[in-house]
């Protein structure tokens, strides 16, 4: 059984989606990204990941994989049949890439990243300003479609939709982005998407009392 290592709301929240929209049974771990704690046992993070970070997907043989983009990847390919990426030889596959080297490149760790782990110290106006440019690219991609690649949900909408869920706790509203507003509330209309945002938001509040 694959097994996956989470903080609750991290970038790990997208593999969350994936594999429940997959129907993939998994064992999920949290991994506290500030502490690099372990909580079902308490060891080093660290030394399952030298990293530090989530997501972290141990494979049936006991391989690790990081990086959500390889890890989304890999959920998707498990059971091709899910849909939740094009296959081999379809040239959406590498539209499908794009959009995931773009939101982990440009809104995770161009703007989320810094967001959440530096004060606003005046370090932050760069990755602000340039954030409505960023979002504009997505925006304008959504404006007449309903998921990123093609004509069904895969992968990228997964991660899209993760990122567009922290941009409002982490001070960007995106109601002046209309189709990606509507966007995001059709990805949280789904049950997978739904159920994964509601367990791990509920672990967050457990974990703050």
């Amino acid at each position: 059984m694959l097994q996956l290592y989470f903080f609750p709301m991290a970038c790990s929240l997208s593999s969350r989606i994936a594999l429940m929209e997959a129907g993939i049974e998994a064992q999920y771990h949290l991994a506290h990204i500030w502490t690099k704690r372990i909580v079902d046992d308490g060891s080093d993070f660290r030394d399952l990941s030298p990293k530090g970070a989530v997501p972290v997907l141990v494979l049936e043989n006991g391989e690790r994989l990081t990086e959500s983009a390889a890890v989304l990847q890999y959920i998707a390919d498990v059971k091709p049949e899910a849909g939740l990426a094009p296959r081999f030889g379809d040239p959406d596959r590498y539209r499908l890439q794009e959009w995931l080297s773009f939101v982990g490149s440009e809104i995770h760790k161009a703007f989320l990243f810094p967001a959440f782990w530096y004060k606003d110290d005046g370090s932050l106006a760069k990755p602000r300003a340039r954030i409505a440019q960023t979002l504009s690219v997505p925006s304008a991609h959504l404006a007449e479609r309903e998921f990123l690649v093609g004509h069904r949900f895969t992968v990228a909408d997964a991660h899209l939709a993760w990122a567009l869920l922290l941009l409002r706790p982490a001070g960007i509203d995106i109601a002046q982005w209309p189709s990606l507003s509507a966007y995001l509330a059709r990805m949280q209309a789904r049950p997978a998407a739904r159920e994964a945002v509601a367990t791990e938001l509920a672990l967050r509040k457990t974990m703050a009392a």
